[in-house]
């Protein structure tokens, strides 16, 4: 039987201490994720914290008490968008923007969330799929979806000029509280 030296078995007890604390920290700072999105984001994680764990974004833009971090994944990016330091919103925009995209991900969410509130806004001459595509693309309408599985979050897919076919996922109350700041001029 092979009993460890001294100074071998205090190692190996730092060793499982340090590694007790690393999950530990894993698990506090995923108890403030509301909601895991696209495998490596929350909605509610401090921004700064994200920042610092994931620091391959490309770019990054702060603007008062707004913050937000681009990534990339391939020809995709991901918006993730903080206000008071908490991620609110994480946005996937899709390329390229096509109608089979955006019906595969209408599928998708319907399978999971059930059937979507519709608010998409199109001009009375847009009756048709080409048309109301069209109108996308000149910027004279949009196309979109609403899911709200639960009430502290909701999923949003969306087709418009500016942004193109986007995926997003937003935390309600942080959302009301940053456009209640930015209507009041903050």
């Amino acid at each position: 039987m092979y009993l460890p030296k001294p100074r071998s078995y205090l190692a190996c007890l730092l060793g499982l201490l340090s590694l007790m604390l690393l999950q530990t920290t894993a698990v506090g700072a995923d108890a403030t994720c509301s909601k895991r999105v696209f495998n490596h984001f929350c909605l509610g994680w401090d921004i700064k914290q994200l920042q610092r764990k994931r620091p391959t974004y490309i770019h990054q833009q702060s603007d008062g008490e707004r913050f937000a971090l681009i990534y990339t994944e391939g020809r995709e990016r991901i918006y993730v968008m903080a206000y008071q330091g908490l991620v609110y919103k994480i946005l996937r925009q899709y390329q390229p923007p096509t109608l089979l995209r955006y019906e595969d991900l209408r599928d998708e969410q319907e399978m999971r969330h059930g059937e979507a509130e519709d608010l998409s806004r199109f001009p009375e001459h847009a009756r048709g799929l080409a048309s109301k595509i069209g109108a996308i693309r000149r910027g004279e309408g949009q196309a979109m979806l609403v899911w709200r599985p639960e009430p502290a979050w909701r999923v949003e897919l969306s087709w418009t000029r500016e942004m193109g076919l986007t995926l997003a996922y937003i935390a309600n109350h942080m959302d009301r509280l940053q456009r209640e700041a930015r209507a009041k001029g903050y």
